[in-house]
């Protein structure tokens, strides 16, 4: 059987009101969550590469906090700093005290660039490697059992929890028998973990993907302590550390999480399989011995008196409230340009909705109705799924009696408003609405019914046929909304519908199938590099200009130009 004839079977099944792009909350994909761990180091590079040295702020506060472990009298340490990104951590400490070395390690050699060009790095005094603590042995770098004391500083956070035992196995190696371990990072409640919820970022439970790729993990005190002690670690304090942040400028206050916690190799056996950890205990003794332990530390929030390592402005982009989640793309045309307002491409891999991109199809279409306004002119049009972008809808205002934008996608309108402000003055402001129009929402479809008078003219949709479940809804919300033509039809145009795609998983036979259905019959085509003899000629004209042709974005774009039966 045919694709087509079962979306023909499939029609006499009750119309559900569908939109083209998923809502619901359902997390990373397998697909990308594999991705993002295997790529960890390409994000982490691109990160270093955005901001360089100034994200996070020099940790002036290692004396204060944990002076006690680096200034022993008369003795030289040896100090590892794990994830040493900028040298944020490195240079205070050298500053500070004469008599230590520092190994920086990193598995972004951008971040280790970073280090070594620093005016005050010398290798004297530090030595930076980059290292990939999940799969790279230290002791390769760093001579077995040398180090007194390794820094961890919001570094284990980015690393799988699956993969968090053998990072700590692997600092094992180089850690001296009596070594121990500094270690601050993200906290359960931190805001922008709180700012993730909602968000279709999460990749297991507390592990959350940020728009840039980094991943972020969100420790609770039970799940770092037996972490640790699994490993053959003692915990000698963990405490709570919460601040709040103000940024005037924005009106924004920032509640900060986080842990800080030391931790040294136990004094039992060397061998961690022969030791009794929590992981070997049943689960009412595990408890009792984590409660045990808490008790034992007295765990206590520290509140507003420590310092916090996240630059304030910056900080905005981890908790996704930043406007540099958006970018401004300049789209021309032949005479003019527009200025368009968008979802940023690195943020674009953990975005649900389709309609805060600027799509090829788009750009084609755009430049089909700025060289052909005949297409749209004195008429009344309807852009379907127009996104945020809309510039199919502002050139089609340039000539056309009214347009109508619509998309399912309130973020992708509220932005679209905004471009459509930006580009657009009176009298072109008045003849550009935008309406919400889920297909085979009969509510929304009488609404925008009702902007035009009775029907539209022209009906455009530009890479809206992706998801085989929408093309039933999209052909009977343009059946209700396109112009019923009466009378002598030689006479008059025939309102038409003009989808402008790239196939991917809709063939076009499903397409026309569904078409038919609903009345719609397939005047003419065209296609890249077509070797297909053309169905009618239409669509060649709109291709007389040679350098709309020059100016194709894909070789993959397709045209199907309807007709009312």
């Amino acid at each position: 059987m045919s694709s087509g004839l079962k979306i023909v079977e499939e029609q006499q099944k009750p119309i559900e009101k569908l939109q083209i792009y998923p809502t619901a909350n359902s997390g990373v994909s397998p697909f990308w969550r594999e991705k993002y761990d295997k790529d960890a180091k390409k994000y982490w590079d691109r990160f270093y590469r955005h901001h360089g040295d100034r994200f996070f702020k020099d940790r002036h506060y290692l004396d204060k906090e944990w002076n006690s472990y680096f200034s022993v009298s008369g003795s030289s340490k040896v100090i590892l700093e794990v994830g040493c990104g900028a040298g944020n951590t490195v240079f205070p400490l050298i500053a500070t005290y004469p008599h230590i070395f520092v190994y920086a390690c990193d598995f972004s050699t951008r971040a280790v660039d970073l280090v070594k060009a620093h005016n005050e790095y010398t290798e004297k005094r530090v030595c930076a490697f980059a290292c990939d603590l999940t799969g790279d042995g230290l002791d390769n770098h760093i001579s077995p059992s040398s180090v007194d004391i390794v820094t961890m500083i919001f570094v284990l956070s980015a690393v799988s929890p699956e993969k968090m035992p053998f990072v700590l196995q692997n600092i094992k190696k180089v850690l001296k028998p009596n070594g121990c371990i500094l270690f601050r990072d993200y906290a359960v409640g931190d805001l922008a973990q709180k700012r993730f919820s909602g968000k279709n970022q999460n990749i297991s439970e507390n592990f959350y993907v940020r728009g840039d790729g980094t991943r972020a993990f969100y420790f609770s005190n039970e799940f770092l302590e037996t972490l640790f002690s699994e490993q053959g670690f003692e915990v000698e304090e963990l405490d709570v550390c919460c601040k709040q942040v103000e940024n005037r400028s924005r009106e924004l206050v920032m509640n900060r999480r986080w842990l800080q916690a030391t931790f040294r190799q136990s004094n039992g056996s060397k061998n961690p399989s022969d030791r009794m950890t929590p992981a070997k205990l049943d689960q009412s003794e595990r408890q009792n011995s984590i409660q045990s332990k808490s008790e034992e530390l007295k765990l206590k929030e520290v509140v507003d008196n420590t310092d916090i390592d996240i630059s304030d402005g910056l900080a905005m982009e981890m908790f996704g409230a930043s406007p540099s989640s958006h970018e401004m793309n300049v789209f021309k045309l032949k005479d003019s340009s527009f200025n368009i307002k968008l979802l940023s491409k690195e943020y674009q891999h953990t975005c649900k909705s389709t309609g805060l991109m600027l799509w090829e199809s788009a750009r084609l279409m755009a430049s089909v109705l700025d060289r052909n306004p005949n297409i749209v002119s004195g008429k009344r049009v309807l852009e379907l799924g127009c996104g945020c972008t809309g510039i199919c809808s502002m050139v089609a205002a340039r000539s056309a009696n009214l347009v109508v934008a619509t998309d399912a996608d309130t973020k992708a309108l509220t932005l679209l408003t905004e471009n459509i402000t930006m580009n657009l003055q009176s009298p072109l402001l008045g003849k550009l609405k935008t309406g919400v129009l889920e297909w085979g929402n009969k509510e929304h479809i009488e609404d925008i019914k009702g902007l035009a008078c009775g029907g539209f003219e022209v009906i455009i949709g530009t890479d809206i046929t992706y998801v085989a479940e929408a093309i039933i809804p999209l052909f009977e919300t343009a059946k209700e909304l396109i112009l019923q033509k009466k009378g002598d039809s030689e006479v008059q145009e025939k309102p038409a519908l003009i989808l402008c795609h790239v196939f991917r998983r809709v063939d076009e036979p499903s397409l026309l199938s569904a078409a038919a259905k609903f009345g719609f019959k397939l005047v003419d085509r065209w296609a890249v590099n077509s070797r297909d003899s053309p169905m009618g000629n239409v669509i060649d004209r709109w291709f007389s200009d040679k350098d709309l042709v020059a100016e194709i974005p894909s070789s993959a774009l397709h045209i199907l130009y309807f007709q009312m039966e």
